[in-house]
């Protein structure tokens, strides 16, 4: 049943698809988030959706009549100049079959971020941009929250198997990223039962974050709502959400989630923690001795060998810092942290611009819940191994978008909002 929703679902819109570029944008976001065919039983699991959905975007794309324009800006620039970066650190890697096919991977999910910029390019399709990864990563957070809810917080919170965000960690940092993005719908929704279930939603999601039992969502979970309340608008609303999660969640907990989490302060004694930090200095030494570093998908008990103190604990690199400096050296680091710190510096020109002008409020608002979006990735990334998945490119993408948007002639803007709905907020 599952299998066949799906389809129908895929194959139902791929009609709106053809003629509009955007909407294949939709469908590969909520493919690539939700992972809807994970969780099915029969031919969804295996069927290429991704690739069929790629297809028809890029043909839509084609015979479209719209103006197809890449912003040039220096979020897009870094980005081409990391891709081609990343091209010539493939074939200097250490396992070339791995690297390309993980090459492959990277390249696919950085076209769509591309196809992003060139295809959503008007205030409405932003926000249901936002309204579908809103939509498919809250799924995991209502069901990862209910489950921590009726379980007492003894079992962890998983991901879809076979996806991005299969793992405990991975999963926890995608909905610490994703929160801040519910804040903003909830806030530029005028329906108050939207705006209650937006709620609602958020809390679930706080509780599947902590059931993932993840040391680093814990630490990106706190930098995140702390950012959060200081970017918010409704302080007091945010900060009733912080103290039900600090007096109400955090005890609700389990003992050996307590347990867990205090590791975080004696990381010596904890053999996950120390094998990190050895991940993390055979990352340096390898970008030290190699300027293109190992390529994609280094680690090898050959490569610990000749590069980690203890070479006996081979381990993933668990950190998108070291994740990227390990595989494509200081000149990869460089340009990667170069990106995102474009994309907070872009958020911050559009809240600026947002107060000199009340009608940019929907974007000065959504530009700073992005900005907190990138501080939760900042730091529950610091001890996760997800550089190159697609949520952070597409945040990126979008302050882009906005920047490009509210550059227009004001009339023009102003012509528009009027044959469309009159709240900023709502799609």
């Amino acid at each position: 049943m599952r299998d066949i929703a799906i389809a129908l679902i895929v194959f139902g819109a791929i009609p709106w698809a053809l003629t509009r570029p955007y909407i294949g944008v939709y469908l590969w976001s909520w493919i690539s988030y939700m992972n809807p065919h994970k969780l099915a039983y029969g031919f969804a699991v295996t069927f290429p959706w991704a690739y069929v959905i790629a297809l028809v975007t890029f043909v839509s794309l084609i015979l479209s009549k719209e103006r197809k324009r890449l912003p040039i800006t220096a979020e897009t620039v870094i980005l081409v100049w990391f891709l081609i970066w990343m091209t010539v650190t493939t074939s200097f890697a250490f396992h070339q079959e791995e690297a390309w096919a993980q090459w492959d991977k990277v390249m696919k999910i950085q076209l769509f971020t591309l196809l992003t910029l060139v295809a959503v390019n008007t205030r409405e399709r932003v926000i249901w941009l936002v309204w579908v990864i809103v939509g498919s990563l809250g799924f995991y957070g209502l069901k990862g929250g209910l489950f921590t809810l009726t379980g007492g917080g003894d079992s962890r919170v998983w991901g879809p198997v076979g996806s991005f965000i299969a793992g405990n960690n991975e999963l926890g940092l995608a909905m610490i990223v994703t929160m801040p993005l519910m804040w903003y719908l909830r806030s530029h929704t005028e329906n108050k039962w939207v705006r209650h279930g937006l709620m609602v939603l958020m809390v679930a999601t706080l509780l599947a974050t902590l059931g993932t039992h993840s040391r680093g969502a814990l630490v990106g979970l706190a930098a995140m709502g702390s950012v959060l309340w200081w970017k918010s608008r409704q302080k007091i609303a945010m900060l009733m959400l912080i103290v039900m999660a600090v007096l109400v969640a955090v005890p609700f907990m389990p003992d050996e989630w307590h347990e867990r989490m205090s590791t975080i302060q004696t990381y010596e004694e904890d053999a996950s923690a120390m094998g990190r930090i050895n991940a993390w200095q055979m990352a340096i030494n390898m970008a030290s001795d190699r300027l293109t570093g190992g390529g994609f998908e280094p680690i090898s008990r050959a490569v610990y060998m000749r590069y980690a103190p203890d070479p006996n604990y081979v381990v993933d690199f668990h950190s998108i810092y070291f994740e990227v400096l390990g595989e494509h050296g200081f000149i990869g680091l460089i340009l990667f942290l170069s990106l995102f710190t474009v994309t907070w510096f872009r958020c911050g020109s559009i809240i600026r611009a947002a107060r000199r002008d009340d009608s940019l409020k929907w974007a000065g608002d959504l530009a700073a819940m992005l900005q907190v979006s990138v501080v939760g990735y900042a730091t529950a990334g610091a001890f996760l191994g997800m550089a190159y998945f697609d949520l952070p490119y597409h945040i990126m993408a979008i302050a882009v978008i906005m920047s490009t948007l509210i550059q227009q002639p004001t009339p023009v803007i102003s012509a528009r909002r009027k044959r469309t709905a009159p709240d900023a907020g709502q799609p």
